[in-house]
């Protein structure tokens, strides 16, 4: 399996995860504001401190972005591009949002895949306060109670980054989600595996998820050799196989370093974290009591 190093010590215990309640609300974020003050606005009035979101449809205009790329100093193994800022309208295909807490305020960590107003499809990492919704887009959240991410440092990589962070006072039930994040050189789909696998979960969904991956090899044999990415879940499962094991199912769109954009399902074992990866795993008994009667995925 592919490997990352690192610049500073390895952190113990190579994956975090908190218990958590859910709610999911579908809304279309309005025009007029930057995505970060449209969903903090939505947090508020909703009474959460954090939440993650699929977004599909409507545009930004204007926008600004990042792509995943070397980095210029040996103070990070990765970094960012420069700041990319397309002119005219851009067309939003589809994206996973993080929402989360910096300091005590609203923050978010975003990847999606948009078209330009010259129609050229392309994806990275969006910038949260440069990006103004222009036509409404429409966003399902699973809001969190219970538990938050939270933007702490990480001395492995040399970022802050959005991990999860238990309240105390939650109690936790049978068969509670969790938010999740994985540390660098762990195989994605394997650290989901086993998260579910201590908790007794046989059947959950994927929501959100936002991360990066040494580039990427898809169950159907196609590899991503570029090795620095940005990544998103278009949708997830893990289900028990016939043969009674855990299987993470994960399909994702990436962007890499030199701007090729792939899609496909992840295969299980061949794809290490690259910096960080962030998630929320609702299992189906949980989504099947909700009171609201809705399970979809």
């Amino acid at each position: 399996m592919r490997h990352i190093e690192h610049p500073g010590p390895v952190a113990d215990g190579r994956r975090c995860a908190a218990d958590c309640a859910i709610r999911r609300i579908d809304v279309k974020l309005p025009p007029g504001n930057a995505l970060l003050a449209t969903l903090a606005s939505v947090l508020e009035a909703n009474h959460a401190k954090s939440a993650v979101a699929r977004l599909r449809g409507g545009s930004f205009d204007p926008f600004a972005y990042c792509m995943p790329a070397l980095s210029p100093t040996p103070e990070h193994a990765v970094y960012f591009s420069e700041r990319y800022q397309p002119r005219g309208a851009v067309r939003l295909e589809r994206a996973s949002v993080t929402l989360g807490q910096r300091d005590g305020e609203p923050w978010l960590h975003c990847h999606g895949i948009w078209y330009d107003a010259g129609g050229q499809r392309l994806g990275g990492h969006v910038l949260p306060n440069d990006a103004v919704i222009s036509e409404p887009i429409d966003a399902s959240i699973w809001l969190l109670d219970g538990a938050s991410f939270e933007v702490v440092p990480s001395q492995e990589t040399g970022f802050s980054l959005l991990e999860p962070v238990a309240d105390p006072a939650f109690s936790r039930q049978r068969n509670s989600p969790f938010a999740m994040s994985t540390r660098p050189n762990e195989d994605f789909c394997s650290a989901l595996e086993a998260e579910c696998r201590e908790r007794a979960v046989s059947r959950a969904w994927v929501h959100g998820g936002v991360g990066s991956l040494v580039g990427a090899t898809f169950d159907d044999g196609r590899e991503v050799i570029p090795f620095v990415t940005e990544v998103f879940v278009r949708e997830g499962e893990v289900a028990t196989t016939k043969e009674g094991e855990l299987a993470a199912n994960v399909h994702v769109s990436l962007v890499d370093h030199l701007g090729g954009l792939s899609e496909g399902c992840l295969k299980r074992g061949e794809n290490p974290v690259l910096v960080t990866f962030e998630l929320l795993v609702e299992p189906v008994e949980f989504a099947n009591a909700r009171s609201d009667g809705r399970n979809e995925h």
